[in-house]
């Protein structure tokens, strides 16, 4: 898997990672949203310097210009809830894309002896057909990397994409060492930060807390 860790660079992206981070300015839930949405329109834009491109002539007022524009058939499949600003991002530059939705959750069972095990539950999933097209996965905490590899097994039933990109904002070193090993060598990730460790309820550290609850309030 080819990684792309764009919190390496000095960008205007770490000033919108500073803001989700920060447990005061995350209180504002609208400005929460837009940052990720950013981050997505950030991440986007280099994605898209990897994208198949052929030359297109337009007519203008005044005469003809030819312009190379991106031609990849793209499905944006964003992980629920958590992932809806970041897919908004993408969906910003990539208007035309054909887009996919899928419900993954930690489920945790109270008869196993350690209370911090769980499994990926999928109980929701909507999406065209894969074949022949650009995959984006977009899940903006990748923790363990369980909900990535649940979602990449469920949606084999829709056909098989030429190529498949992940989009996330924080990931764990783990996480991403795990999904080394489920994706192929073609695969693309784009990040915005990487963070050496999680705690005992696999939540990354420092993270930024639970993002679904940030954006759209707590759950039971």
């Amino acid at each position: 898997m080819k990684i792309h860790n764009l919190g390496k660079e000095q960008t205007v992206l770490n000033q919108f990672v500073l803001e989700l981070r920060d447990n005061t300015i995350q209180k504002d839930t609208m400005r929460f949203r837009r940052n990720i949405e950013r981050i997505g329109e950030i991440l986007g834009y280099e994605m898209s310097k990897t994208l198949d491109f052929e030359a297109k002539k337009v007519q203008t007022p005044l005469g003809t210009k030819e312009v190379s524009v991106p031609v990849n058939d793209l499905v944006l499949c964003a992980i629920l809830r958590a992932g809806l600003p970041l897919h908004q991002g993408l969906l910003n530059y990539f208007d035309k894309a054909e887009n996919a939705f899928i419900s993954a959750y930690r489920n945790h069972d109270p008869n196993q002896k350690d209370e911090n095990a769980f499994e990926i539950v999928v109980n929701y999933l909507a999406s065209p057909t894969l074949d022949n097209k650009t995959l984006v996965l977009i899940d903006p905490m990748l923790a363990t990397g369980k909900t990535l590899e649940t979602t990449f097994e469920a949606l084999k039933g829709h056909g098989v994409p030429k190529a498949i990109h992940i989009i996330s904002v924080i990931g764990s070193e783990q996480g991403i060492s795990n999904i080394d090993e489920v994706f192929d060598d073609n695969t693309h990730l784009w990040i915005a930060a990487i963070d050496q460790e999680m705690n005992a309820k696999s939540y990354i550290v420092p993270g930024l807390g639970d993002a679904g609850d940030l954006s759209y309030g707590g759950k039971l």
